[in-house]
Formats: C-alpha cells, sequence, structure tokens
C-alpha cells in the first residue's frame, strides 16, 4: 500500500485442460445421458481428475486405520527414548 513492498501471489500453474480425459470414468456415462438429451457439460472435464492418478484407488477401511501409524510410531519410540534417557527407572529392589 503504497510502502513498494506490495505481495503479489505467484501464477498458479494449472495443467492443460486437455490433459483430463472423460473416457474410462463414471464421467462418461454422465456425459452420455447429457447427450441423449442434447445436453453437453462443458465443465465435466474439470471434475475427471478425480478419477485419475493416485485419486483413483478407491480408499479401504484399512487405509483408514493405518493412516499416520508409520509416523506415529516413531513418535512414540522417541518419546520413550527421551523418558529413560532423563528419568531412568528406580532400581531400588523393595515393594511398596
Amino acid at each position: 500500500m503504497g510502502h513498494g513492498h506490495e505481495h503479489h501471489p505467484g501464477k498458479m500453474e494449472l495443467p492443460d485442460y486437455k490433459h483430463w480425459k472423460i473416457e474410462g470414468t463414471p464421467l462418461q456415462d454422465v456425459q452420455d445421458r447429457l447427450a441423449r438429451r442434447g445436453l453437453r457439460d462443458p465443465w465435466l472435464r474439470n471434475e475427471a481428475w478425480r478419477y485419475m492418478g493416485g485419486f483413483a484407488k478407491p480408499v479401504t477401511i484399512l487405509d483408514v486405520l493405518t493412516k499416520g501409524f508409520k509416523w506415529g510410531f516413531v513418535a512414540f519410540v522417541v518419546a520413550l527414548g527421551v523418558e529413560y534417557a532423563l528419568f531412568p527407572p528406580k532400581k531400588n529392589g523393595g515393594h511398596h
């Protein structure tokens, strides 16, 4: 604002719209049903990314339950190591 420090967000690079294909996705059925009625959705291709690449793999219950388990286990082991290093268990041999 007049201080010479204006922040302009960088231009977001979007993939070419021709990269996404409707063929072979559930959107093809939508396109066919619209065509039977004489209609066309020019924006349908913008949703095709949901059915391609890593997004095409359905999420399983095992994926949901194990998500983050690896890093959580590493954090647990580190916390346990720090606790034993800073506060070692007392070995007095007696029972209370």
